[in-house]
């Protein structure tokens, strides 16, 4: 049997037999495109990597926090103190936490120093009413219910009805004494946390 170039074929050095020079072009281009499909594969693995990496850097914690509601949280305080409770409402100043049935504690996020317990979900960024929403602003609904508070400080709790929230301190009075009675005034940097009574 003769071979015919024009159908590809030559002869096979070994045995005489013909061979489709075409068939190992096709093996070879086959064996390019899986390379090539693997090298794309490898480069969108590293490129999600990058995206998840950039993504979890621009989450800030008062957005997984937010999005923690309902959580049990072990919050770790400047200054060592412990506090447990579950999460009810949070904002990007503040956190406020149950513990049991009726008592609260309101925590400034600026006396945070650790968190244990908040999820891997993240909340949408804070809107502008709620980004607005800051420390003062929980304080005053304190000071307008008249519930009586501890508020605990690095140097120790001070006990009383929160009579005014100024602009970057509250003023305690004890529980007993008159509305206008000398007060403690205490910064806002130095609140750790404000429990209900």
């Amino acid at each position: 049997m003769r071979n015919d170039p024009s159908r590809g074929e030559r002869p096979d050095v070994d045995g005489g037999r013909p061979t489709v020079v075409g068939m190992r072009w096709e093996r070879l281009f086959a064996d390019m495109e899986a390379q090539v499909a693997a090298m794309h594969r490898a480069e969108l693995r590293a490129l999600a990597a990058d995206l998840v990496r950039a993504e979890r850097a621009a989450v800030a914690l008062s957005d997984r926090l937010r999005a923690s509601i309902g959580h049990h949280l072990r919050l770790r305080l400047r200054g060592g103190s412990l506090v447990i409770g579950t999460l009810v409402d949070a904002a990007p100043e503040w956190l406020l936490l149950a513990d049991g049935p009726v008592r609260r504690m309101l925590v400034p996020s600026a006396a945070l120093v650790a968190v244990h317990g908040a999820g891997g979900q993240v909340a949408p960024p804070a809107g502008r009413v709620e980004g607005r929403l800051g420390l003062g602003h929980a304080l005053r609904a304190l000071a307008r219910d008249r519930v009586p508070v501890s508020v605990e400080t690095s140097a120790g709790s001070l006990t009383g009805r929160i009579e005014r929230v100024g602009a970057d301190h509250l003023d305690l009075v004890d529980g007993g004494q008159a509305a206008g009675a000398s007060a403690w005034s205490v910064p806002f940097g130095a609140v750790l946390a404000v429990r209900s009574s």
